[in-house]
């Protein structure tokens, strides 16, 4: 009985959705493919750009080179602190908080005009109670979920803007 309810639940869920017109995003037609394969991020520089990078080209595809030009650019800043968030009585910490932001503005290439721009802001944190060499690795892993967060929040953005944008 509970499994034929769940049945009916999610049938008319579905039910409920088609008939207010959603669409998947990266659908044929849906909103979101004017973004796939056509995004140029500017080039890296330095690890937590790069990682940013990776990780939008790896959900939006690599985008055109300059030769080929292409229908948008994505230009970014970043900017990653990082605060010590215990600290032991002798004044050692043993776990630290990464923050980050990320501005960002996509623009047309033809026309240089802003199409979308905002900012993401994220944390985590690691701990440090392990040898140097674990705390170096887990810095590092720290920096990477950040940037992963903070493209998937760019990425979400530009997503939902994706209906606005020219074709």
């Amino acid at each position: 009985m509970l499994l034929c309810n769940r049945r009916l639940i999610i049938l008319g869920g579905a039910s409920a959705l088609a008939g207010c017109g959603f669409e998947p995003a990266y659908g044929t037609g849906g909103s979101a493919s004017k973004l796939q394969g056509r995004v140029r991020v500017d080039d890296p520089v330095g690890r937590p750009a790069y990682l940013l990078t990776r990780e939008i080209e790896e959900r939006l595809g690599a985008g055109p080179s300059l030769e080929n030009g292409g229908a948008y650019g994505l230009s970014y800043a970043i900017t990653v602190d990082e605060a010590p968030l215990a600290i032991l009585s002798n004044n050692t910490a043993t776990r630290f908080n990464v923050t980050g932001s990320v501005t960002y503005a996509l623009r047309d290439l033809e026309s240089t005009a802003v199409l979308v721009s905002g900012q993401e802001r994220n944390f985590t944190s690691y701990s440090a109670s392990g040898t140097p060499v674990a705390t170096q690795a887990a810095a590092r892993d720290a920096e990477e979920r950040l940037m992963v967060t903070l493209a998937d929040q760019i990425i979400t953005r530009l997503i939902a803007e994706s209906g606005n944008l020219p074709i």
